[in-house]
């Protein structure tokens, strides 16, 4: 009586070439995430925050000067944005109307320059300005600057959200 001869036969071997293919598998991977991130942050922000950073430098304690100054001025502004007009008015801390020659509103996206514009509101008199703009939806920061005689009697940036037109 002869018995049958055993094989070895594995159902499986793992070679080199599939370590190759998981080896490409997981950096594929991660290489992919990583261009598909970095083409999101730059197609979304300009990454500018200022033009010349030494610039910036120099001219923030005079800014900051000048933000308590009108902070300690007692004025306030209310930005209102409905029924495509952007409206603002102008008050002391009494409530009363503050006269200006010129108030512009300079919108800005937060993420980007390319929707920027400044927009030059008018005035009726008592305080309260307007101009007729339709905002498209999104984030937008609001820079006002308020002047009389040439020169600046308030400024104030507000950071709003326009939701389908409103905010």
């Amino acid at each position: 009586m002869t018995t049958p001869a055993k094989t070895d036969e594995p159902g499986f071997r793992f070679t080199g070439w599939h370590m190759l293919g998981v080896m490409l598998l997981f950096f594929g991977t991660i290489i992919t995430v990583n261009l598909v991130m970095a083409w999101n942050a730059v197609s979304s922000w300009s990454g500018l925050v200022v033009q010349n950073t030494y610039v910036a430098s120099q001219e923030f304690n005079g800014k900051v000067e000048k933000a308590r100054a009108f902070a300690e001025s007692g004025f306030a502004g209310e930005l209102t944005i409905a029924d495509g007009r952007v409206s603002y008015r102008l008050h002391d801390a009494a409530g009363g109307p503050i006269a200006a020659d010129a108030v512009t509103v300079t919108f800005k996206r937060p993420t980007d320059e390319r929707e920027d514009f400044t927009l030059t509101l008018v005035g009726d008199g008592e305080g309260n300005y307007s101009a007729a703009r339709t905002l498209p939806a999104g984030q937008w920061i609001a820079d006002i600057a308020s002047v009389r005689g040439g020169q600046p009697i308030f400024h104030q940036t507000i950071r709003t959200v326009v939701a389908g037109g409103r905010p």
